[in-house]
């Protein structure tokens, strides 16, 4: 099962375990938590085994998407992405701020934007991927946190771009540069955004009003006037 799931189930356990408890105080019959519980086992089960655990993870999306902060949140650690691959020439293919969008967009209920990384899976699968292509990527990667970072003093999301950079770096049998490579990937995404930060602001807008990715692209080259393109390498 994933996380999602497992948190769901044992939060749900401690809720019905707590109610059969009380139950007494209150009237309440022992079937009810009972059956409860058999009804939610069975529907995380299902959700694990037919959808991959995405009924789980819409349904926290959702419950954290009623606070206008953390949708806030999102928004700008998503423009961190969106923005440094666009001034990294990484092409964005879509992007989706919550699980809902990202599963009508047909992809797995997971928010984000989406990258063409043809170039970079052909290049790992082949065991040639660049230095260049790389740290283009981790930094792509370590953007949303560089960008929450910069705006809240702190970041929420970024767990699995984390993952995204240590996962490419074992494929490289390279695992040992992970924490190295995230921190130098953030730092480089971090002046990137501080350096194009009206770009950044019109981005967030538009991405908040679900704009499309051509139009976002427009806004970012509007409001850049000379867009970086190059960036260095960290085994420099």
């Amino acid at each position: 099962m994933s996380k999602i799931s497992l948190n769901l189930i044992a939060i749900t356990i401690f809720t019905l375990t707590l109610s059969s408890l009380l139950g007494p105080i209150f009237n309440l019959s022992p079937a009810v938590p009972a059956i409860a519980t058999f009804c939610l086992l069975g529907l995380a089960t299902l959700d694990t085994l037919s959808w991959q655990g995405q009924g789980g993870t819409l349904l926290v999306d959702w419950l954290a998407g009623a606070s206008g902060e953390h949708r806030e949140r999102i928004v700008r650690h998503e423009a961190g992405h969106f923005l440094v691959a666009y001034l990294l020439d990484i092409p964005v293919a879509g992007y989706a701020l919550n699980a809902w969008e990202a599963f009508r967009q047909g992809h797995s209920a997971q928010g984000g934007v989406r990258f063409d990384d043809r170039e970079l899976a052909l290049e790992v699968q082949q065991g040639r991927l660049s230095a260049q292509l790389l740290d283009r990527y981790c930094t792509v990667w370590m953007a949303g946190i560089a960008a929450e970072t910069l705006i809240y003093g702190s970041a929420e999301g970024g767990a699995e771009d984390r993952q995204k950079v240590r996962a490419v770096l074992t494929q490289l049998r390279l695992p040992q540069q992970g924490q190295l490579k995230e921190r130098w990937a953030s730092l480089q995404a971090k002046s990137l955004i501080e350096s194009h930060q009206s770009a950044y602001e019109a981005l967030v807008a538009a991405m908040a009003q679900r704009l499309p990715v051509d139009e976002c692209c427009r806004l970012i080259s509007e409001s850049t006037t000379l867009p970086t393109k190059e960036h260095g390498d960290s085994s420099r």
